[in-house]
């Protein structure tokens, strides 16, 4: 063989060397139920999968499914992603009522404060000490809760508490819809991507969701009035977790799996609520620019309010407790964490 084949030929065996070294080891396929518009896989989600790409140096390939495109509802994503249909999801332990019971501690009335970041903080924290188990089935990256709670009505205007009796009102957890009812309305469970068509169809008179989500689901358009608490505390919130199947997780190099270690945890679901708080500000803003009716309680209104939590998160603590779980320790607890986070 001549020099120049040699050169050929050692410069193909370079090459087939090479570029198994420069290809992806291990492409992650993530799904979530809302659009890839609204505040969390905006600003939290897409750019979370952006930082892992880089830090792998491109080793790991990132994909993320909206709206459900996997197929499958939103009730469904956990089971999804335990059972490996999917590597990894965002998902809302609310709409399975029931089956992660002590998160409810969080999703308790007036119980987060109004600033995301902080309340987020506060409960990844919780989840250490109080969730793991429920959550063994998949790995947790982040578990974290929206910005402040909204009454969107369309049709009526809610005031005063009064006004809520015999609304149909969406709610998205079991704790949510107990205060709605305490309040004299009909709570009707539902996932946040059936909202808009059960409002324009009027199968619901309105619905509780956070600032950040209404210009995705068009709630400012379908919705003519909007009621804020005030205080410094959510009427409601709800929890959110993205997660991996464990396999998928486990079955990483153990570099890649340090990348995804080294950006999971307490600063990921800081960065998840603090995604929520940045699409809070936009989507009032733009709710506030339809002309629609703008309600804020003041604090004595509110206070009417917040005392139907009571007896709310009473029964909760009181069913933890029948299921021989630390009711009233869990609620002390978030408690204390919120007032942490927030240096109070």
């Amino acid at each position: 063989m001549n020099a120049f084949l040699k050169t050929i030929c050692a410069g193909a065996m370079l090459a087939s060397v090479a570029v198994p070294a420069l290809a992806q080891d291990v492409t992650l396929r993530f799904q979530h139920f809302v659009s890839n518009e609204t505040a969390i896989p905006k600003y939290f989600i897409i750019p979370w999968g952006e930082l892992i790409e880089e830090e792998s140096n491109g080793r790991i390939d990132f994909e993320l499914y909206p709206s459900m495109q996997l197929g499958g509802a939103a009730p469904a994503l956990y089971q999804q992603i335990a059972d490996g249909v999917v590597d990894g999801g965002w998902f809302s332990p609310g709409y399975t009522p029931g089956r992660f019971p002590g998160v409810d501690a969080l999703q308790l009335p007036f119980i987060t404060s109004m600033n995301a970041e902080e309340s987020s903080r506060a409960a990844f924290r919780y989840y250490q000490e109080f969730l793991e188990e429920e959550f063994s089935g998949v790995k947790v990256l982040a578990l974290h809760v929206h910005g402040r709670g909204v009454v969107h009505t369309r049709g009526v205007t809610v005031e005063t508490l009064e006004d809520m009796a015999g609304l149909k009102l969406r709610g998205p957890s079991q704790q949510a819809s107990a205060l709605l009812e305490a309040m004299g309305a009909t709570p009707i469970g539902m996932p946040v991507p059936a909202f808009p068509e059960a409002l324009s169809k009027g199968v619901v008179d309105g619905g509780v969701i956070p600032w950040e989500i209404v210009p995705a689901l068009r709630v400012h358009e379908l919705a003519d009035s909007h009621t804020e608490m005030g205080g410094d505390r959510s009427m409601y919130n709800t929890v959110f977790v993205l997660a991996m199947n464990l396999d998928s997780y486990n079955n990483l190099p153990d570099d890649l799996r340090a990348v995804i270690d080294a950006n999971s945890g307490l600063v990921a679901s800081a960065w998840a609520g603090r995604a929520a708080d940045t699409g809070d500000i936009p989507g009032r803003e733009e709710t506030v620019a339809t002309g629609n009716t703008m309600i804020q309680l003041d604090d004595a209104e509110t206070a009417r309010w917040a005392a139907l939590a009571d007896p709310v998160i009473a029964e909760w603590i009181a069913s933890m407790e029948a299921r021989n779980l630390p009711g009233a320790q869990m609620v002390a607890r978030v408690r204390e964490l919120i007032a942490e986070e927030a240096g109070e």
